[in-house]
C-alpha cells in the first residue's frame, strides 16, 4: 500500500510539475481590472520607530504600466505627485511633479534605483518585471502546503537586483499570487524582503497590503491600500504630467 502510495505522488509530481517560467507566466497572467484607484497610506519605518507616515491616492491603468500618484499629507508634501508609463520598446517614462518648484523632474535609467520618496521602494520596485526579461527556476517546493519558491535573475537588463526569490501559492484553482519575496543586491546579499497581502474583489485579486523591509539597513516601509475602486473607466490621455497639477477627488 506504501509503494503504491509512492509510486502515485512520484507520477503526481512527473505529470503535474512545471517550469519556473511557466509558474511566472501563471503569476503573470492572473486576472487584473481595466484599472484600479484607491488611498493608500505608506508608513516609514527605521527600527521601531515610525519616522513619516504619507497620505496619497493612487490611479493606474493596465496592471500598473500607467500610474500616477498625489501626496497629500503630510502638509509639506501635498501636492507631490509621480507619473509613470512603462514601455517595451523604450525606456520607462518617470516623473515627479514638485510643487514647490513649480516643475517636473524626470527620473533617469541611472536613478531607478533610487528611493521613491524616502521609502524602502525604489522606483525600479514601482515597475512591472516582464517575463522575457528574467531566468526562471524553481528552487523548492512544498506540495503538501501548496507553496511553491521561484528564482529569477535578470538576463541583462539593468536593475539593482542580482535576483528574486519569490514564494508563490494557488490561492485557488488556477489563481496564483505571491506571498513573500527576497531581492539580492548586486553582491549577491540579501537587501529587501516584501510581504503581500491580497483579497479578492468582485472577481479579482488585489493587492491589499505590502512590506518592504531594508534588512541591510534595519528599515522598512509598510503600505496599506484602501478605498479601492475598480474599472473606472481610465483613460490613456489622462496620464500625462498636467494631470499631476491637480489634486484628484
Amino acid at each position: 500500500m506504501k509503494l503504491l502510495l509512492l509510486l502515485s505522488v512520484i507520477l503526481f509530481n512527473v505529470l503535474f510539475s512545471m517550469t519556473g517560467l511557466e509558474l511566472a507566466t501563471l503569476v503573470d497572467s492572473r486576472l487584473k481590472p481595466l484599472d484600479i484607484k484607491s488611498k493608500n497610506t505608506m508608513k516609514l519605518i527605521d527600527g521601531d520607530k515610525i519616522k513619516k507616515t504619507y497620505e496619497l491616492i493612487t490611479k493606474s491603468k493596465d496592471n500598473s504600466k500607467k500610474q500616477m500618484i498625489w501626496f497629500l499629507q503630510p502638509a509639506k508634501n501635498k501636492g507631490t505627485a509621480f507619473l509613470k508609463i512603462e514601455h517595451e520598446d523604450q525606456d520607462d517614462l518617470m516623473t515627479m511633479w514638485l510643487p514647490g518648484f513649480r516643475s517636473d523632474k524626470r527620473i533617469r535609467t541611472s536613478e531607478k534605483s533610487d528611493s521613491f520618496m524616502g521609502s524602502d521602494l525604489s522606483f525600479e520596485d514601482l515597475t512591472n518585471r516582464e517575463l522575457s526579461d528574467y531566468e526562471y527556476k524553481i528552487v523548492e517546493e512544498n506540495i503538501e502546503n501548496n507553496w511553491y519558491k521561484l528564482e529569477s535573475i535578470p538576463l541583462g537588463i539593468d536593475t539593482e537586483y542580482s535576483k528574486h526569490i519569490t514564494k508563490i501559492t494557488e490561492i485557488e484553482e488556477g489563481v496564483f499570487i505571491a506571498l513573500e519575496e527576497e531581492s539580492y543586491d548586486k553582491e549577491n546579499q540579501l537587501l529587501k524582503t516584501k510581504k503581500f497581502k491580497f483579497e479578492k474583489i468582485e472577481d479579482y485579486y488585489i493587492m491589499k497590503g505590502l512590506e518592504v523591509r531594508n534588512v541591510q539597513e534595519n528599515k522598512s516601509t509598510i503600505l496599506t491600500v484602501n478605498d479601492i475602486t475598480l474599472n473606472n473607466n481610465f483613460e490613456d490621455a489622462m496620464f500625462i504630467v498636467r494631470s499631476l497639477k491637480r489634486l484628484p477627488k
